[in-house]
């Protein structure tokens, strides 16, 4: 039996990830330490998605490592055998990493570096999928030029109809502290795969979403977005007159392209990993919609300061993935996700009363 190796197997990505493999026929081995909920509170933990895999996974092993311990990552590769690597683990808010730099470098820079020399030891063969961030890019997509429509920024410039390409410039730009953090992981990624010959990629992920995902104020856009409407709670819009965009996909779409790529690797590459344009929705937008669905006026407050780094307008160009991978597409929708995500944070609050 293939065995998979994931690290941070109780996030988002990670959990859909083991779930999608599992149901592929593979043996399962998830990494986490719950270092989410050092990050962010109790708001982030995911002990609770921990449980849901190991209940739900016959063939699952935990194993609690944090990937800053180098002598432990380079163990675990090495009596696991993995067939796979798929590495979601990370500090993921560009916010929270102003107060915590150093480890947010030792976790998504220094972390990566460890699993990639310890999987080079065993075995140059097996796929390295790494989960990057489309703030590689830094704040440089800010300087497309852009139309003002009445609930959203998009491109005016043509030559970004389908969205940001693999080849948009990393230089020269705001990337903020959690962005370089990913821009060292991602160089060294690619760095592997063409210095060493592993087949490896960076999937440069935008808004990375679903029912599963542990939403806070500081990472997970949609999730905290549906679960304030939910609870009622007031969200604070930061600047760009809550017409900022971003495109939004389903970790299903995310799993089913690291199962493509694991088919068929390459060395060294580089996915824009987003919703592409038709998934795509400004905050206003993402009221509008979460109010059609739940029937609960949104409540908000307007910060004129946007965050540091970001985007006014970012989507996917995803002509590259489809080239290279057909098989693959976008399966869910955009009303669909929000529905999976509302779902799901009413069912979690009904397990708690």
């Amino acid at each position: 039996m293939a065995k998979l190796l994931v690290t941070g197997s109780s996030g988002l990505i990670g959990s859909e990830v083991c779930m999608h493999f599992a149901n592929l026929g593979y043996e399962i081995h998830g990494v986490d330490n719950n270092q989410r909920a050092v990050f962010f509170g109790v708001q982030g933990d995911t002990r609770w998605n921990q449980k849901r895999l190991q209940t739900t996974i016959g063939n699952f092993h935990h194993h609690e490592l944090d990937i800053r311990n180098r002598e432990g990552v380079i163990q675990l590769i090495a009596t696991v055998k993995p067939d796979a690597v798929v590495h979601t683990a990370a500090q993921p808010s560009h916010d929270r990493a102003a107060a915590i730099p150093f480890d947010d470098f030792d976790t998504n820079a220094v972390g990566t570096l460890n699993l990639l020399e310890a999987v080079r030891r065993y075995s140059i063969q097996i796929p390295f999928v790494h989960m990057s961030t489309n703030k590689v890019y830094g704040d440089a997509p800010n300087s497309i030029a852009m139309k003002e429509l009445d609930t959203r920024w998009d491109y005016s410039d043509t030559a970004y109809e389908f969205g940001i390409p693999e080849t948009f410039t990393i230089d020269q730009s705001k990337h903020s502290l959690f962005g370089a953090s990913k821009v060292a992981a991602d160089v060294m990624v690619q760095e592997y795969g063409r210095y060493f010959g592993m087949p490896t990629c960076c999937l440069r992920g935008g808004c990375l979403t679903g029912p599963n995902h542990s939403g806070v104020e500081l990472h997970g856009f949609l999730s905290y977005l549906i679960r304030c409407n939910l609870e009622e709670r007031t969200y604070t819009v930061f600047g760009y007159k809550g017409k900022q965009v971003r495109d939004n996909i389903h970790s299903y779409d995310v799993a089913r392209f690291i199962e493509e790529f694991i088919k068929a690797p390459r060395s060294g590459e580089v996915y824009n990993l987003g919703g592409g344009k038709d998934n795509t929705c400004s905050i206003l937008e993402a009221f509008a919609l979460i109010e059609k669905i739940s029937g609960i006026k949104m409540k908000y407050k307007y910060d004129e300061t946007n965050r540091i780094g970001d985007h006014i307008c970012y989507y996917s160009d995803l002509r590259k993935m489809r080239a290279h991978y057909p098989n693959w597409n976008i399966t869910r929708d955009l009303e669909t996700t929000f529905r999976e995500i509302y779902n799901s944070w009413i069912t979690r609050q009904a397990s708690l009363v």
